[in-house]
């Protein structure tokens, strides 16, 4: 009996350690594929810098002048015509509330279209996702500048280029907030003989707001700050007067109206989140 619980005692012994002095093997590809992907963007990073000639002493250098220049210049800011900066605010906040909401509306109606929830016609899914995706990738100062240069200077340009980029945006994400909608729901409501309208208001909708009012929120940060860089172009908005008073070297007046747009910015962001937080 002592020889037997012996044995055992050895043959545990042997097999704890070689637990021990096991080694997990490491399969080579999976070292070699995180090495092969980090060599790739610095070659890629390396050439980038190399065909575009950018040195970086001579950035180093400038950044004093650059410094010396915005401070001297931009400094003291000028708020003698601030109040006439109020009507260019109203329009930059006008134009993101007019191209939201026409573009929530149209979107909704696209992103309906290409989700595979609601729409189960493969060839109208490809020829809306084709669509949007035109919407979507061309981005919206050029929007902005081909359409002052087809229709003149004006509001309108800039409420229209920032509807074109946010039905692309916002199509998208409807679409694919409505695929994460669960398919049980909705087949059962197929199962017991629900109409497509049935099943659009009773099973997608309610599953789809509070996706809606996030990505709704968001575009509408997006539309304020595309509004101030299309007036750039020419669309109207608080960045004409950026860009006009550069042109005319107030930069006082410049920084002025820059700190104005950062001060919209936040409180936009600060109201959406708000809303986020008590909806969402």
């Amino acid at each position: 009996m002592k020889e037997a619980m012996r044995c055992q005692w050895q043959r545990d012994k042997m097999m704890n350690n070689k637990a021990i002095n096991y080694k997990i093997p490491i399969d080579q590809r999976e070292i070699k594929r995180p090495l092969f992907i980090m060599l790739s963007i610095f070659a890629l990073l390396s050439f980038s810098v190399y065909y575009l000639e950018i040195s970086f002493i001579e950035m180093m250098m400038g950044l004093p002048n650059f410094v010396m220049f915005f401070f001297q210049k931009f400094f003291p800011p000028n708020a003698e015509n601030l109040q006439h900066y109020i009507p260019a605010v109203i329009d930059t906040l006008g134009y993101a509330v007019i191209s939201t909401y026409i573009s929530t509306i149209i979107a909704f109606i696209l992103g309906i279209l290409i989700s595979e929830n609601t729409n189960k016609f493969k060839t109208l899914q490809v020829v809306t996702r084709g669509f949007v995706s035109i919407l979507r990738n061309i981005p919206f100062i050029i929007w902005g500048a081909l359409l002052v240069y087809i229709f003149g200077i004006g509001g309108i340009v800039g409420v229209f280029a920032l509807i074109l980029v946010t039905v692309g945006f916002l199509s998208k994400s409807y679409a694919e907030s409505i695929d994460e909608i669960s398919g049980d729901k909705l087949e059962a409501l197929r199962a017991n003989g629900s109409s497509y309208l049935q099943i659009l208001f009773h099973g997608v909708i309610p599953e789809f707001i509070p996706a809606w009012i996030n990505w709704t929120l968001f575009a509408f940060e997006i539309n304020v700050r595309a509004s101030v860089v299309l007036g750039l172009v020419g669309a109207g908005g608080i960045g004409v007067l950026i860009d006009t008073n550069i042109n005319l070297f107030k930069y006082g007046e410049a920084i002025t109206i820059i700190a104005v747009v950062v001060i919209i910015i936040l409180l936009t962001e600060l109201v959406t989140n708000s809303i986020r937080k008590r909806f969402v």
